[in-house]
């Protein structure tokens, strides 16, 4: 199958890069063997040559680098103080992302869980049921987000009417975004696939709960939770089969604490053990460490265990604290085998000012960020020092630590 979806991809030049996004509908398993056949039709004869050697010029492998980010939690807040910034005219999110933006145009990929609903179907709101407004959405695309996961606790705020609206929003408005993590119902079984400079990447999402909102399973919606172990196993096989990299995206793992569950260590060695690559864990709202995980055959995958916030207006220090992680993906074309190379934690803080508004939300890379400003964080118990000893102890990049 993966010869068959190598050869009839398309070749586009987008963002410096070459990406095709496909969908494998689970009914196509044989339909590479025609194309192998006629492949053996074309040889002509034997090969001519010009009466010497010559030295082959060596064929580089192809690489990409990918990019993921954390929770985007919108809160009120954030989006009061965009829509606050036109005058009532629409929202301005631009000054809350702009010292990550260039980070994550930059990258070949960017994934991003998407924590909330994003619709103009329904009126914004805040905890415990979030709605995001579309324009977070659309600058979400502007800044260089490739991809979108939905699969967290927050998808059924609204219900299924609230599911549909977002999926909506996404087919309608950005139709080139990947989204995963829920579908239709007759899409279901479907690999969300991409190429991305001549690999493939196939990517999968699963999430522990829903908030104790109950998921209709005749809604006509398809959401995977993480107990459905079975189902979640024989996506991952097939994904592995189809693509040269399997990213999944597990929400899980206890909320505000950097420590990793035994839960969390057992369901990405089964993630793993199944044919996943990358693992992008988000849910703790705070950083947690990141690790080579060793497969079966020997080969190591990598997993973030918790890239933390994007960005979001939590009360709780850790809550503060989050990551953007970087990967190298590289194709060996002679083995064919997938080389997971220079991971990277850019740690990030998210800062509120220190009075009745909580004005002046944004977020700020380690590296720009000052004691100075730490003095009038709004969030009780914010420390600099707390920021840096949970960067030191959890990513251990102590590059980025002034």
């Amino acid at each position: 199958m993966k010869k068959f979806l190598l050869l009839f991809l398309c070749v586009l030049l987008f963002t410096g890069c070459t990406q095709t996004q496909i969908v494998v509908d689970s009914s196509d398993d044989n339909s590479s063997s025609d194309v192998e056949n006629n492949s053996s039709d074309e040889q002509s004869g034997p090969e001519q040559t010009s009466g010497h050697e010559s030295t082959p010029e060596p064929v580089e492998n192809p690489t990409v680098k990918l990019l993921c980010a954390g929770d985007n939690l919108i809160h009120s807040t954030i989006y009061k103080q965009a829509y606050n910034r036109t005058g009532g005219n629409g929202y301005d999110f631009g000054p809350v992302y702009e010292e990550v933006a260039d980070l994550i145009k930059n990258a070949d990929y960017a994934v991003l869980n998407q924590e909330t609903i994003v619709t103009d179907e329904f009126e914004p709101s805040n905890y415990p049921t979030f709605v995001t407004p579309g324009a977070c959405g659309d600058h979400m695309v502007d800044i260089g987000f490739d991809a979108m996961s939905v699969s967290n606790n927050h998808l059924l705020d609204k219900g299924i009417s609230g599911l549909r609206s977002t999926l909506k929003y996404w087919s309608e408005k950005h139709p080139d975004i990947l989204v995963y993590g829920a579908s239709t119902k007759e899409k279901e079984d479907d690999i969300p696939i991409v190429d991305i400079n001549g690999i493939t990447f196939a990517f999968l999402g699963f999430m522990e709960h829903t908030n104790d909102v109950p998921f209709p399973r005749d809604s006509g919606f398809s959401i995977t939770y993480l107990y459905e172990t079975e189902r979640i196993k024989k996506l991952v096989q097939r994904a592995d089969e189809l693509a040269d990299v399997v990213v999944v995206s597990p929400h899980y793992g206890v909320e505000t604490t950097g420590v990793v569950s035994a839960s969390q260590k057992q369901i990405t060695q089964n993630l793993v053990n199944w044919g996943a690559d990358i693992i992008i864990g988000t849910q703790a709202h705070t950083v947690q460490p990141m690790e080579y995980v060793t497969k079966p055959d020997g080969g190591e995958a990598f997993v973030f265990y918790c890239l933390g916030n994007l960005v979001s207006h939590m009360d709780v220090p850790l809550g503060m604290f989050g990551m953007i992680g970087q990967l190298t993906v590289t194709k060996d074309l002679e083995t064919g085998k997938i080389i997971l190379s220079e991971p990277e934690a850019i740690p990030i803080v998210t800062h509120y000012d220190n009075n009745s508004s909580h004005s002046n939300l944004k977020i700020y890379r380690w590296d720009n960020y000052t004691e100075e400003l730490a003095k009038k964080h709004g969030c009780p118990s914010f420390t600099y020092s707390l920021a840096k000893k949970t960067f030191e102890n959890q990513l251990k990049i102590v590059d980025y630590l002034p």
